[in-house]
């Protein structure tokens, strides 16, 4: 049987952590912008050390302000700065994935998908090479994309193995204007971990698995029979309660039958 990853921030594991400990989850740790400066890795090491019960881990990596398509160069090296302590930190808590978001966003880059590639590539090329030193992939999460040609290009320059796509169902509800399958026919190749959460298309509301518009059938009909048994992907619930999260862990039980 699967066991999905639950999406937490590092600030909010401690109010958590009996009822994360009592249900045995897996984990995604996401590590925030805000108070980043204050972590160290003596921190994370007391955090592995209290994860006693050897959950599967996934980190989230931190997003807002940062830019590793930037095209100003001190932007982007304080992005790389950035994801490097990210890195730091998983070198103690030896996640299998780390989810980063892209970064591109059409209106800011005036559709100019080869500008925002070009920084990109500087970006993840030295980081996935740190990242596969140390046997841990890198996963790029869409967000504002409203189509996937930027990710086929992006995975199709990379071309490594250690390097995918984080499909988030969430964010494709909100922002796409190509349907589920046209998406599914690019990525595919590249997927190795799903964000699975819901909404009814007016905001990114993070609700339960089944409690808005997104068609979660289609996406595991779609995705039926990609991976080799023992290859799946990495499912991660992003549902922004512990009800909701319940609830989506009970839902998907039918899915990965």
């Amino acid at each position: 049987m699967i066991k999905p990853h639950v999406h937490i921030p590092y600030d909010r594991l401690e109010k958590y952590f009996p009822f994360i400990k009592q249900e045995g989850l897996n984990l995604e740790i996401y590590f925030g912008s805000k108070g980043l400066d204050d972590l160290n890795k003596a921190e994370i090491i007391r955090l592995k050390e209290r994860l006693d019960y050897n959950p599967a881990i996934t980190i989230h990596s931190p997003f807002m302000d940062l830019s590793p398509g930037a095209v100003d160069s001190k932007v982007r090296a304080v992005t790389i700065e950035r994801f490097n302590t990210i890195l730091d930190f998983a070198e103690v808590l030896k996640p299998e994935i780390i989810v980063f978001h892209s970064g591109y966003d059409k209106w800011k880059y005036d559709r100019r998908v080869d500008v925002w590639l070009e920084g990109s590539l500087i970006t993840w090329k030295s980081l996935n090479k740190r990242a596969s030193e140390m046997g841990i992939k890198i996963a790029i999460e869409n967000i504002f994309e409203d189509e996937p040609s930027n990710f086929k290009l992006l995975m199709q320059e990379m071309n490594s193995e250690n390097f995918g796509v984080c499909f988030d169902t969430g964010h494709f509800n909100l922002f796409s204007k190509v349907s589920l399958e046209e998406w599914l026919s690019v990525i595919k190749p590249y997927i190795i971990e799903l964000h699975l959460h819901d909404n009814d298309k007016t905001s990114d509301s993070h609700l339960a698995v089944g409690e808005g518009s997104f068609d979660f059938k289609r996406l595991f009909d779609e995705l039926k029979g990609l991976r080799p048994v023992g290859q799946n992907f990495i499912y991660t619930v992003e549902a922004h309660t512990p009800e909701d999260t319940r609830k989506s862990l009970e839902r998907l039980e039918a899915y990965f039958k």
